[in-house]
C-alpha cells in the first residue's frame, strides 16, 4: 500500500516539475525568508533548505483568527493538525487532546524557544477515539500574543530531541522585541446565541538594561458555553406521562456543547541580557489558569443503576434507613416502575414509599433526575534558565535548566454519591492530577574543516538528566467513600466522576538520562547529509537508542529533494503506568454504564493479561520536494511513513464478574458496586500511518494591492497491523477511521491601502464515527468559509470577521434523541456553527 502511495507522490512531485514555470508576479512587499532552528542542531536555516517539513506560523498568522483558544488557531494552518471540541469527555473538556499526522498527543513533543515543554495534568479517559487514554501538553495555557512564530516540524526526531517526537514538533517561540506595546481586544458570538466570549491581551517590550531584553505578554479570557442539545427522547416520556419535574425543563435535560471557560488568564516572560561579546544569559516562563465547566449525561428518575434503580428500571432502587444504620431486619417493599405516568402524581407506589420514615429514594431529591456538571480548575506554570554562548576556540554551548508543573483540580456538582442515602451531598471535589517535570540539558556544537567537503562539518553533542513526576491527591472523603446504603444496590463515589480514594493516591516518578552526537555537512554544493544518534536511559524499563539520516539535495535553482529516515520511541508516562478512574458513558443504545481504568499492575489487570508497559517504538521515513516555481509561487510535497510497534493506548472493555467487583470493592475502588466493566493500559498493537502533505503559496499583486494565497493539503491513513487481543475491533475502527482521510484549507489575505481582506474555506473528507446509527458509520464531508475584513486607523486596527460565516454543520446525529446531542461529537471543523466576532487591536 505505502509503495502505490509513494509512487503516486512521486508522480504527482515530477507532474509539478515538469510543468512549465509560470511569469514571475511582483508583489509589493519585501519577501522575508522564514527562518527555523528546530530539526538541526546547526545554524538556523531557511524553511526551504530543511532537509525535513517544517511549517512557520508567524506572529501575525495568529491575528488573522476569529478563534479563542492558540490549538482552533493552529488548526487552520498546518495541514495534519487535528483537534476537536470535547463535549461531556470527562477530564478531556479541560485540556483538548490534539493530533499531527494522525497519532495522539503524546506523540507529539512541544518546545518552548527550543526547550521541551512539560506535559499536562490530564490524562484523556475519552479522548475521541485516537486520543484515548493520551496525556499530552497543554497548549491551552500559552498566549497566542506572546509568539513570535511557531515552528511545526512534520518529521520524527526522537534522535535528536528524545521520546515523544514520534509524529513530530511544534516550537513555540516567544517575541523578543525591546520596545513597542501591542494591545488586542476581542469579542464574539455564536449565531445560535450563545457561546459569548472576550479577549484581552497585551504585550510590552522594553529593555532590560542597555544589553537586553524584557518581553512581558498577558491575557484575560472568559467563553459561555455553549448548547447543540435535543431533549432526550426518555425525559420528554416522563414529561408526557405526567413528570413536570424533569430537571431544566423544557430546555434538554443535559446540555451538550462547549463547556464554560472562566477566569483564563495566561502570564508569559521572555528576558535576554548579554553578558559579553561572547555569551547571554536567558530567562523565560509562564503562569497560567482557567476554570472550566461543562454538562454530563442526564440521569433518568426510573432507570439509571446505582442510583434510581438495580435491575434497569423494572423497580425503584429503595433504601431502608434502618437496615443501612442500625443492621435492622428490612422491611421496606419492592416498588415496581410504572409502564406510564412514571414519577407522576398517579404514581401512588412512590408516593408511598416516600411517605415512609424508614424508606428511602432519591426521586425524593431529584423528582425528574439530574444531570452533573463537571469541571477543574487547570494551573500551569514553567520557568527555563540558561547560559549560552561560544568559546574561545568556537564551540558553541547552551547551558540550562527548567521546571514545569500542571494541576486539574476537579470538581463535580448537581450529583450524589448513592452510597451515603439521604445523607449525600450533592456538590464533590474528587480530588487532583499534578504532573511536574524538570530538566537539565547541556548541548554544545562546534564545525570541523574536512577535506573533501563543500562545508564544514558540524559536529553537535549534548547531555540531557529528565525527571518526571505525577502524583494524584486524594478527593473529598464523599466522593469517594463507601456508604452504609452500599450493601443495598447504590452506587460507590460521586457520580459521573468518582473521587480518588487514599488508596488510589500517590506520587510517581521516573528519571532519564540521555546522551546523543549530531553530525551535518554539505557534501557537496548541492547535497548535504545528516545523521543524529541517540541513546537514553530510564530507571524504570531500562533504555533505547535512536538514529536518524537526514538528506536535501538541491536539483537545480527552482527543484530541492529531502529525505530523512529514523527511529523513534515513546516512553509510557508515570500517570499512565499507575493510574485509576471511574467515567460514565453511553452504550450503543444510549445506556449509561461505568467504565472503570485500572493501573496495568493492579491484580484484576494481570488477571486478565496486564503488565508492566514498556516504550512504543517506531521507523519514520519521509521524502519530499520543494519546488521554487517563482520568486512568488512555491511548492512542497512530502510523503511519509510511520511504524509504530507497540503502541500503548487502553485495552478493550473488561466485562466485570461479581468476583470481580468484590474485589475492586476491598481494594477500595469508587463505583465498583455499578461498575459494568473495566480496562487498562496495554503494549498490544502495532499500526502503519502513511500520507502526505502538500502546501503551496503564491503572492501577487491584483486589485490596487498585494494578495497571498495559502494552500495546505493532507493525506493521512493509519491501519492496525497486529494486536495482540486486547484491542478489538471498536478500538480498531477508531484508530483508522476516526479522523478524515483527506483535509485541506484554502486562504487569501489581500491588503489593499489601509484596508486587509481575508477568506479561508475549509474542507474534510469523510469520517468515521462508533455513534453514528448505533453501530458506526460515516459522516459526510464537510466546508465551512472563514471571512474577515480589517482597517488600519494607524495606531489603531478595526477587525470584523466569521468563522464558519455561512452556519455549516456536520450531518446530524442519528440518535440524537436518545443521546440528547444533536451533532457528532469529533466533527473535525465543529459543530457549533457561526461565529460571529469584532477585534480592536493597538500598536505603541
Amino acid at each position: 500500500m505505502y509503495k502505490t502511495r509513494l509512487i503516486s507522490g512521486l508522480s504527482f512531485a515530477l507532474a509539478l516539475i515538469l510543468t512549465p514555470t509560470l511569469p514571475s508576479l511582483a508583489f509589493g512587499a519585501d519577501e522575508v525568508e522564514e527562518v527555523v532552528a528546530v530539526g538541526s542542531r546547526r545554524e538556523a536555516r531557511s524553511v526551504s533548505d530543511s532537509p525535513a517539513p517544517v511549517d512557520i506560523i508567524s506572529g501575525s498568522d495568529f491575528v488573522n483568527q476569529g478563534a479563542m483558544d492558540l490549538p482552533d488557531m493552529i488548526r487552520t494552518m498546518v495541514p495534519s493538525f487535528n483537534v476537536n471540541t470535547q463535549p461531556i469527555s470527562d477530564a478531556a473538556t479541560l485540556i483538548r487532546p490534539a493530533n499531527l499526522r494522525g497519532l495522539p498527543p503524546d506523540d507529539m513533543l512541544v518546545l518552548i524557544n527550543g526547550k521541551r515543554r512539560h506535559r499536562g495534568a490530564v490524562i484523556s479517559f475519552l479522548g475521541s477515539g485516537i486520543s484515548d487514554g493520551a496525556q499530552g501538553p497543554d497548549i491551552s495555557a500559552i498566549p497566542s500574543i506572546a509568539l513570535k512564530q511557531v515552528e511545526v516540524l512534520r518529521d520524527g526526531a526522537a534522535a535528536q530531541y528524545g521520546s515523544d517526537a514520534i509524529a513530530g514538533i511544534m516550537n513555540f517561540v516567544y517575541k523578543d522585541n525591546a520596545e513597542g506595546t501591542q494591545v488586542e481586544i476581542r469579542s464574539g458570538s455564536y449565531k445560535e446565541g450563545d457561546g459569548d466570549s472576550w479577549r484581552i491581551a497585551a504585550n510590552v517590550g522594553m529593555p532590560f538594561t542597555d544589553d537586553g531584553f524584557a518581553n512581558l505578554s498577558v491575557e484575560l479570557q472568559e467563553s459561555d458555553a455553549t448548547s447543540r442539545s435535543v431533549q432526550r427522547a426518555d425525559a420528554q416520556g416522563l414529561y408526557d406521562g405526567g413528570n413536570t419535574n424533569i430537571w431544566n425543563y423544557p430546555l434538554p435535560a443535559q446540555t451538550w456543547g462547549s463547556p464554560e471557560v472562566s477566569d483564563d488568564l495566561k502570564l508569559v516572560l521572555n528576558l535576554g541580557l548579554a553578558l559579553d561579546n561572547s555569551k547571554e544569559f536567558y530567562l523565560f516562563g509562564n503562569y497560567a489558569e482557567r476554570k472550566v465547566l461543562g454538562g454530563f449525561f442526564f440521569r433518568n428518575p426510573t432507570n439509571r443503576g446505582g442510583v434510581f434503580s438495580k435491575d434497569g428500571g423494572a423497580t425503584r432502587l429503595v433504601g431502608d434507613v434502618a437496615e443501612a444504620t442500625t443492621g435492622a431486619a428490612r422491611t421496606c417493599p419492592v416498588v415496581p416502575v410504572p409502564a406510564a405516568g412514571a414519577g407522576s402524581p398517579s404514581d401512588a407506589a412512590l408516593a408511598a414509599i416516600k411517605a415512609d420514615p424508614n424508606c428511602f429514594v432519591f426521586n425524593e431529591l431529584f423528582p425528574g433526575g439530574f444531570t452533573p456538571s463537571f469541571g477543574g480548575d487547570v494551573m500551569d506554570w514553567a520557568i527555563a534558565s540558561g547560559i549560552r554562548g561560544t568559546t574561545d576556540s568556537g564551540t558553541m554551548y547552551d547551558l540550562s535548566a527548567s521546571v514545569g508543573e500542571n494541576t486539574a483540580n476537579y470538581y463535580i456538582e448537581n450529583t450524589v454519591n448513592a452510597s451515603l442515602g439521604p445523607d449525600t451531598p450533592t456538590s464533590f471535589t474528587p480530588g487532583s492530577y499534578v504532573q511536574i517535570e524538570k530538566n537539565l540539558n547541556a548541548d554544545f556544537s562546534k564545525s570541523f574543516p574536512v577535506e573533501g567537503l563543500a562545508s564544514d562539518l558540524n559536529v553537535a553533542w549534548g547531555l540531557e538528566f529528565r525527571e518526571e513526576q505525577f502524583t494524584v491527591i486524594s478527593g473529598n472523603e464523599e466522593s469517594w467513600e463507601i456508604g452504609p446504603y452500599f450493601k443495598q444496590g447504590f452506587g460507590i463515589g460521586s457520580n459521573g466522576f468518582g473521587g480518588f480514594s487514599p488508596s488510589m493516591a500517590g506520587t510517581w516518578d521516573r528519571s532519564n538520562f540521555a546522551v546523543y552526537v549530531d553530525l551535518e555537512a554539505d557534501v557537496s554544493d548541492k547535497l548535504l547529509l545528516g545523521f543524529a544518534s541517540r541513546y537514553e536511559d530510564f530507571d524504570t524499563f531500562g533504555s533505547t537508542s535512536n538514529y536518524k539520516l537526514s538528506m536535501f539535495y538541491r536539483a537545480s535553482d527552482k527543484v530541492a529533494l529531502r529525505s530523512t529516515i529514523s527511529t523513534g520511541f515513546r516512553a509510557p508516562t508515570p500517570g499512565q503506568a499507575n493510574i485509576s478512574n471511574i467515567s460514565t458513558v453511553a452504550d450503543a443504545g444510549g445506556d449509561l454504564y461505568q467504565k472503570g481504568t485500572l493501573s496495568p499492575t493492579n491484580p484484576v489487570s494481570v488477571y486478565y493479561g496486564g503488565k508492566e508497559l514498556t516504550p512504543e517504538n517506531s521507523d519514520n521515513f519521509s521524502f519530499g520536494v520543494v519546488w521554487d516555481v517563482t520568486d512568488a509561487f512555491n511548492i512542497t510535497f512530502d510523503t511519509y511513513e510511520i511504524e509504530l510497534v507497540d503502541r500503548i493506548t487502553q485495552g478493550d472493555d473488561i466485562d466485570v464478574t461479581a468476583a470481580d467487583i468484590a474485589t475492586l470493592t476491598s481494594l477500595g475502588i469508587p463505583g465498583a458496586g455499578d461498575l459494568t466493566n473495566f480496562r487498562f493500559y496495554v503494549n498490544d498493537f502495532d499500526t502503519t500511518t502513511e500520507g502526505f502533505d502538500v502546501v503551496a503559496t503564491y503572492e501577487a499583486e491584483m486589485g490596487n494591492g498585494n494578495t497571498a494565497f495559502t494552500f495546505v493539503y493532507s493525506d493521512v491513513e493509519t491501519t492496525v497491523d497486529r494486536t495482540g487481543g486486547l484491542v478489538g475491533s471498536g478500538r480498531i475502527d477508531q484508530l483508522e477511521k476516526l479522523l478524515p482521510k483527506t483535509r485541506w484549507n484554502l486562504s487569501a489575505v489581500h491588503n489593499t491601502g489601509d484596508w486587509r481582506i481575508l477568506a479561508r474555506m475549509n474542507w474534510v473528507d469523510e469520517w468515521f464515527t462508533e455513534e453514528w446509527g448505533g453501530g458506526g458509520g460515516y459522516i459526510g464531508d464537510m466546508s465551512t468559509i472563514d471571512l474577515e475584513v480589517s482597517r488600519d486607523l494607524g495606531a489603531y486596527n478595526l477587525t470584523f470577521g466569521a468563522q464558519n460565516a455561512f452556519d455549516d454543520h456536520p450531518d446530524k446525529e442519528k440518535r440524537g434523541a436518545i443521546l440528547g446531542w444533536e451533532y457528532p461529537e469529533a466533527s473535525p471543523l465543529g459543530f457549533n456553527g457561526a461565529f460571529y466576532y469584532f477585534k480592536l487591536g493597538m500598536d505603541f
